[in-house]
């Protein structure tokens, strides 16, 4: 099963992509910045920026100051000029604009170089006119709701090359396929195209941008979140100077073309989410010697992953999650000192984990890999990773007791050592990973008392625990009942799931010191004893599950002021009593309380005492109503018979 993307153009693959746009756009922005004290306003280019707000159905503010007396070029927010008073640059992102651009407008700006509406809400089509300026360098209109088809400048002057070098068009609602056909030769400069985020259709629009000039000085390619389909085409490798190329979410099919090797100048490679099939030969992608991230995840890649691997010295992230890839992990992957980052979740590799030596891996931030068919124990040399932030082995066949060493990992945030094969009591040590505020240990054979260091957690004891959190990264949270993703360190959820383990004894007390805590989960051991009051503190409780164990006594009545808590459940357990009403208890249906005999309550329909009182009642009332009919009876007939009596005896002395 694949996961879901809550917001696909938004995940940390793409941003991690948005990393080299910024340096473009500084290399653009530092060029534009040589520019001599600004003149006057020409009369020209200030009617084109009126003409331009007249467009405008919301314009942000800009009236305050684009008046018509003033210098557009020295009080005219957003706006820069040259020392001859021509406009150069107009920046108004963020600004809440709204409406259309004018054709003819900014188009008119002949000096303008730098265009930047990006984040607005400007509707309607991208004019071509922009596209066949003569001096505009860069055009960000990223972030709008800009539609229609997409269409490209084709200058009367076929041999004209127009100096555009960055044209970032994403997250609009264009559609239709890329234009092929018009004259991509007068874009000859151009090193950046984002189009990512749109409803493009079509193959992929590589022959064109490329020209099949190996002199092509694209860098910068991204298509993905479009729905752009059919097979990768080998004229990918006229792309020579691609430094990224990221053709993620889309709708891709076949095998990556061996042509694709050749761009050796590739730095960060995306195919992620596509359905791309075939074995990745290790032969060829050591011929990108200048790799830093390949991303193939979400495909149906097959095969092994090559020891020729070890050779991509600068590598620092590798995702083939989401793969059908088998085998050992090549030994030679320690070679590859530079990595932050290795997501093999969700394949079929094998093995024994340690047959990598982690040692090397100083850099190493997140290790996944989840769901696969490891065996063995964790291996110690992980412990020299000590910058390692977040780390999921859960869904093995792993094996032995929690390491220690685990201890040395003063970093980790995030450790998920569930559905696994670990034994042993919980270590008391645990406190210690001072930084840790998401523990899942569930599915093992952990035995013991939960210690009472798991109740003085720090970053679960903390009130504002996202404030610690710095970095975003891409590692989604499954659940068994259900399908959930987290894509950035700060909606993660503050976790501690023990569940189906065999722990022993009470709940600590203490739990009510991980204010911290959305999601809690004690389900299916051997625990005993009350719920303990204080568990009422974890105000931010989202998800609370007691379920299957063998706890006793009431419930709580101030789990009703728990808001948040959404999910819940304590059935199984044998606990007494009325369920608490008028507050969040309400809410939950019976299968959150069955199982629990002694429990009393009106959504419990097998309530036995809920029951009784109604019987005893009913039988009470049944037998007064009897007695008093038959009094009555007795009344009524005693009455007549008087009453016939003093007739008879009336008539007879009459007589």
């Amino acid at each position: 099963m694949k996961p879901i993307p809550l917001l696909p153009s938004m995940t940390n693959r793409n941003i991690r992509f948005c990393i080299l746009y910024i340096a473009v756009f500084a290399v653009v922005l530092l060029l534009l910045s040589f520019v001599s004290p600004a003149g006057s306003c020409s009369e020209q280019d200030s009617r084109s920026l009126l003409q331009f707000l007249a467009g405008l159905s919301q314009d942000g503010g800009l009236t305050t100051s684009w008046r018509p007396d003033v210098d557009c070029c020295t009080a005219w927010e957003g706006v820069s000029c040259g020392r001859d008073g021509m406009v150069t640059k107009v920046s108004l992102p963020s600004r809440g604009l709204h409406g259309c651009i004018s054709p003819l407008s900014v188009a008119n700006l002949t000096s303008l170089t730098h265009l930047n509406l990006s984040d607005n809400a400007l509707s309607g089509s991208l004019p071509p006119e922009l596209m066949s300026s003569l001096s505009l360098l860069v055009i960000d209109v990223s972030f709008n709701h800009l539609d229609g088809v997409l269409l490209l400048p084709w200058p009367m002057n076929t041999g004209l090359k127009l100096p555009l070098q960055v044209l970032n068009i994403s997250s609009n609602r264009f559609a239709g396929e890329f234009p092929s056909n018009l004259s991509w030769n007068a874009i000859a400069n151009l090193v950046m195209l984002n189009a990512s985020n749109n409803s493009f259709t079509g193959e992929m629009p590589i022959a064109p941008l490329c020209n099949g000039s190996p002199s092509s000085s694209l860098a910068v390619l991204d298509l993905s979140d479009n729905r752009f389909n059919g097979e990768v085409s080998p004229e990918i490798a006229s792309c020579s100077m691609l430094k990224v190329l990221n053709v993620a979410h889309n709708k891709l099919t076949g095998i990556l073309p061996i042509k694709l090797f050749d761009v050796t100048s590739l730095e960060h490679l995306s195919f992620a989410d596509n359905d791309l099939q075939g074995e990745i030969d290790g032969a060829h992608i050591t011929k990108l010697t200048n790799l830093v991230t390949p991303d193939l995840g979400e495909n149906s890649f097959h095969g092994e992953i090559s020891e020729s691997i070890g050779q991509l010295k600068k590598l620092e992230e590798l995702r083939l999650d989401n793969n059908y890839m088998s085998g050992d992990l090549p030994s030679s992957l320690g070679n590859c000192t530079c990595l932050t980052t290795i997501d093999l979740k969700i394949n079929k590799f094998s093995g024994d984990l340690g047959k990598v030596d982690f040692t090397s891996l100083h850099n190493l931030k997140i290790l996944d890999v989840m769901r696969n068919i490891f065996s063995g124990v964790i291996p110690e040399s992980i412990y020299s990773c000590k910058n390692l932030t977040a780390l999921r082995i859960s869904s093995n066949h792993m094996h032995g007791k929690i390491p220690v060493w685990l201890a040395k990992l003063k970093k980790l945030k995030v450790l998920d050592l569930s559905n696994n094969q670990l034994t042993s009591p919980m270590p008391s040590w645990i406190n210690s990973l001072s930084n840790l505020f998401y523990l899942d240990v569930s599915n093992n054979s952990l035995t013991g008392n939960i210690p009472v260091t798991l109740m003085a957690m720090p970053m679960l004891e903390s009130d504002n625990y996202e404030a610690h959190l710095t970095r975003l990264f891409d590692l989604p949270v499954y659940r068994i009942s259900a399908l959930r993703q987290y894509l950035a360190l700060t909606s993660f959820p503050a976790l501690l799931n023990i569940s189906t383990n065999k722990f022993t004894g009470v709940i600590p007390q203490d739990i009510g010191q991980l204010s911290a805590l959305s999601q809690l989960d004690f389900s299916r051991n051997k625990l005993h004893g009350e719920i303990p009051p204080a568990i009422c503190n974890l105000t931010k409780l989202q998800v609370l599950d007691l379920s299957s164990n063998y706890l006793t006594g009431p419930i709580p009545e101030a789990l009703n002021k728990l808001n948040f808590l959404s999910e819940f459940n304590i059935s199984n357990n044998d606990l007494e009593g009325p369920i608490p009403t008028g507050g969040q208890m309400s809410t939950f249906s019976s299968s959150s309380f069955v199982g629990n005999p002694k429990l009393c309550g009106s959504i419990l329909a097998n309530c036995n005492s809920v029951k009784a009182a109604p019987t005893v009642l009913t039988t009470s009332g049944k037998q007064c109503s009897s007695e008093v009919i038959s009094v009555i009876a007795f009344g009524v007939f005693f009455g007549v018979g008087v009453l016939y009596d003093q007739l008879v005896l009336s008539n007879y002395l009459d007589m």
